[in-house]
């Protein structure tokens, strides 16, 4: 069986490979993009169950990425003072919206958590 395929939108290599590192020991797979372009032309080719979003990604248009991602279950994250990008998230309907540094510390424990959810709302 296949494991469940998820994808990244960040520019952040070094941080990108730590997410996919802790996919990786629970037998997941993230497929990282740096830009929206990428990340929408890979989902097109091969769709995701989850969608990993930096929202302060240089270039990111939310909702027009949210439309080309749907019904993938979508997990943003952003700096903490940047209160008007997650709240922009939340109201866009993304399915988990939190400040990076939670994000950094919940990572290890939600995104097995995050990827099972998604399966099941893609069953």
């Amino acid at each position: 069986m296949m494991s469940p395929i998820g994808y990244m939108l960040s520019d952040d290599m070094i941080f990108s490979s730590k997410v996919q590192a802790t996919a990786r020991a629970h037998a997941l797979e993230v497929r990282i993009a740096k830009t929206q372009e990428a990340l929408l032309k890979q989902f097109l080719a091969m769709p995701g169950c989850c969608v990993i979003l930096d929202l302060h990604n240089p270039g990111l248009d939310l909702i027009l990425t949210l439309a080309g991602i749907a019904p993938a279950r979508v997990i943003a994250f952003g700096p903490h003072v940047d209160a008007a990008a997650l709240k922009a998230a939340r109201e866009a309907g993304c399915a988990v919206v939190i400040p990076r540094s939670k994000f950094v510390k919940d990572l290890e424990a939600e995104l097995p958590v995050w990827f099972a959810a998604a399966n099941e709302a893609a069953s």
